[in-house]
């Protein structure tokens, strides 16, 4: 029951403060900026959308893996980054516009491509005797983006606007409570899986970390090719490595 309400309502509820509070370090101007220049989300999104799941497969398929760990990491490949992805780009300095526009972008393209390439990962993995039914509820999935990561944000561009004294005061505030929230979840993490830790990082370690590392090195070295500036290689390198 604690962790449940955790997980149902303290987490949410922190994750939106932390959001309210990236809202107070933006500008209109920071979106117009991403919409008038749409080559770093066209970059983004098919570096998320196209690479991110073909990494995926190609780790499935060289490192040794039950067909089920296999299926798992194929998931974890095919859905969009999420707040965490917003926040740690917002710790890294990274271009936090661009990373909200990706992660609603990518969160609406993912209801319909997760059932697609969802499947066909779990009939090549499992095996087509097994049938399987993936799919995303849209209206849910829209309502969490809108209520985590697009309402709170707006909020606090709008308390920018009105009050920017006390804005740029409270933004240092959020910016030290967006690590202490980071550093907790991962720490009740930790605890609440302690005992299956050590089999966990035997079945999936390997892979796990070659997922994250190649697909934030493509990520960064694709925009840095493409000669997008350094926040935006940040914010695309973070948004197809860390997965909802």
């Amino acid at each position: 029951m604690q962790a449940s309400f955790l997980t149902a309502v303290i987490l949410p509820l922190a994750l939106a403060i932390i959001m309210l509070g990236m809202g107070l370090s933006l500008l209109p101007e920071d979106f117009l900026r991403v919409t008038k220049y749409p080559k770093a989300v066209a970059i983004g999104l098919i570096s998320q959308l196209i690479f991110l799941p073909i990494i995926g497969f190609i780790i499935a398929k060289i490192v040794p893996m039950e067909p089920a760990i296999a299926m798992g990491l194929m998931i974890i490949a095919l859905c969009p980054g999420g707040v965490s992805s917003n926040i740690i780009t917002f710790l890294a300095k990274g271009d936090v516009a661009l990373s909200v526009t990706l992660t609603a972008f990518s969160s609406l393209i993912t209801v319909f491509t997760i059932p697609i390439l969802g499947n066909l990962a779990y009939q090549h993995f499992i095996g087509k005797t097994e049938t399987a039914a993936i799919g995303l509820p849209i209206g849910a999935t829209i309502l969490q983006i809108f209520l985590m990561t697009l309402l709170p944000i707006s909020l606090g561009m709008i308390f920018r606007q009105i009050l920017p004294d006390i804005a740029l005061r409270l933004e240092k505030v959020t910016n030290r409570l967006a690590v202490a929230f980071l550093a907790l979840i991962i720490l009740l993490l930790i605890i609440r899986e302690w005992n299956n830790l050590p089999s966990f990082i035997v079945q999936v370690g390997l892979s796990v970390v070659l997922l994250n590392t190649v697909s934030m090195l493509v990520g960064f070295y694709l925009s840095k090719l493409l000669k997008l500036n350094s926040r935006q290689q940040i914010c695309i390198a973070i948004e197809v490595g860390i997965q909802n």
